[in-house]
């Protein structure tokens, strides 16, 4: 098998690499997400499988996430297996949020042997799902905790041109509806996301706030 590793850290990348090879696996290593990118672009040959960090440089907070949903994207059968110590739930439920076929998310401090972590890959290379319970509990909790989930289709158009900054006049001309209707809306939007009664205005700068930050893909 020929498994791509995209670990910033020297000693966990060489002790992966030296595993692997052990085990008859022809492995190549990265350091970085862009040489990642860079290797597995759009004409690449790809690996039978890609194991990603999801703290990677230049920044060490979710480079490495991104690049293999860059790759995905690319390469819809690309399996990949996101070995880290961090759960990074925004980028995990995109991953996520379509095929899951070769696909996993384990937790470093929780593959308890090296025959865990081996199978972890065989399985996410032939196509099945591995997700570690605690990640699953992560992206859950946070999903309720958003209230955006619970938002009828016309509430996200109104949440989406709030969130562009407009007003409930401009969003009533773009909506071609009344000014009433708006307000209807915006008051269950808010009442939606659990927001503590306050000046109209800083409950709507809050719900474009957690609109921005969670919304779903494809939503503006």
């Amino acid at each position: 098998m020929r498994i791509v590793i995209a670990e910033d850290s020297v000693l966990l990348l060489h002790g992966l690499t030296r595993l692997l090879t052990d085990e008859g696996h022809e492995v190549v290593g990265y350091r970085t997400a862009d040489e990642l990118v860079a290797a597995l672009g759009a004409d690449a040959t790809l690996p039978d499988v890609l194991v990603t960090d999801v703290r990677m440089p230049p920044t060490h907070t979710d480079e490495g996430l991104r690049a293999a949903i860059h790759l995905r994207s690319l390469h819809p059968r690309l399996p990949v297996l996101v070995l880290s110590q961090y759960v990074e739930q925004r980028y995990a439920r995109e991953l996520f949020a379509g095929d899951v076929r070769g696909l996993g998310y384990v937790l470093k401090d929780r593959v308890t042997d090296v025959d865990e972590l081996l199978g972890a890959i065989d399985r996410v290379a032939t196509g099945g799902t591995v997700i570690d319970p605690e990640v699953v509990a992560q992206i859950m909790a946070r999903s309720r905790r958003t209230g955006l989930e619970h938002l009828t289709p016309r509430e996200r158009e109104v949440m989406a041109l709030m969130a562009e900054g407009r007003s409930n006049y401009a969003i009533a001309d773009r909506l071609v509806v009344g000014l009433p209707a708006v307000e209807k809306h915006v008051t269950s939007i808010l009442t939606k996301l659990g927001l503590p009664p306050d000046s109209d205005d800083h409950r709507r700068v809050l719900a474009v706030l957690r609109w921005l930050e969670h919304r779903p893909n494809g939503e503006s």
